[in-house]
């Protein structure tokens, strides 16, 4: 275990009245439902983690580069105010419109039931509307997906977990992109996209069905995401869930969690 990685061991120990010897060589019974490293949340599910098995990850902003700060350069090039856009998802990704998301053009778009072109045109008749000026909704998916880049480090991490015998998985929620697949067969044992499922985060029954792809129970399973509210939807089905931001604090957690080296460079 790394000096980042005791340091992560300590802090748990001190902010949850855990001994050190509880998570090595694995993680002990946990009481909580969270436990704060230095900031960073890693959420834990009350019927605690015993036996890890497995390790379930987001792809954007967690395997690529932080979407938002990518992604304000390319649409700005598009005449897309990121401020009207950001507004615009959190309306079309917020609790007040759950009751309604078959009807919610970027929900059903991560299930796969509207066409791309069909959600450009919605998606850049709101931006108009809310910006007073014009966007064209002609490859504006396209433009978005050409701001992401890999993000090496998460990549390998994913890669050792594998090859150190734990069960890896993909859960995305797809906005209709291609997503780059090369090397994914050496990465994972499983992949779910959304909108190949009909199924999204933070629906319950599609980490339900990515545990049943992985053949572990959810308290064996640890889910990766950026974005907190599929981190708890994955915590209340009983896995333990990690809400990235950085990479140094993610590895971390997981070398404390798996007892692993996986933070280390191969």
């Amino acid at each position: 275990m790394g000096a980042g990685a005791e340091d992560m061991a300590i802090s748990l120990t001190r902010m949850c009245a855990f001994t050190l010897a509880d998570l090595d060589p694995i993680l002990g019974e946990l009481s909580v439902s969270a436990a704060l490293y230095d900031g960073h949340m890693s959420e834990i599910s009350p019927t605690g983690a015993v036996g890890l098995r497995a390790l379930v990850v987001d792809w954007g902003g967690v395997l690529t580069n932080n979407l938002d700060q990518s992604m304000a350069h390319i649409m700005a090039g598009s005449g897309v105010d990121m401020t009207h856009f950001s507004a615009i998802l959190g309306d079309w990704l917020g609790p007040a419109v759950e009751l309604e998301a078959h009807v919610n053009p970027l929900h059903a778009l991560e299930r796969g039931e509207i066409a791309v072109p069909h959600f450009e045109e919605r998606l850049a008749d709101e931006l108009a509307r809310r910006q007073g000026s014009p966007v064209d909704h002609v490859g504006l998916l396209q433009r978005m997906f050409d701001a992401i880049e890999h993000a090496p480090q998460m990549n390998a991490l994913v890669l050792r977990a594998r090859a150190l015998g734990i069960g890896t998985a993909l859960l995305s929620n797809s906005w209709g992109n291609d997503y780059p697949r090369d090397g994914w067969d050496d990465m994972f044992d499983v992949v779910v996209i959304s909108g190949e499922v009909g199924m999204r985060k933070p629906e319950p029954r599609i980490y339900q069905y990515t545990l049943a792809q992985l053949g572990v129970a959810a308290h064996e399973a640890v889910f990766v995401d950026d974005i907190k509210v599929n981190v708890d939807a994955a915590v209340a089905v009983g896995m333990v869930g990690i809400h990235h931001g950085d990479y140094d604090l993610t590895a971390a957690e997981l070398d404390v969690l798996f007892a692993l080296p996986l933070s280390e460079h191969s």
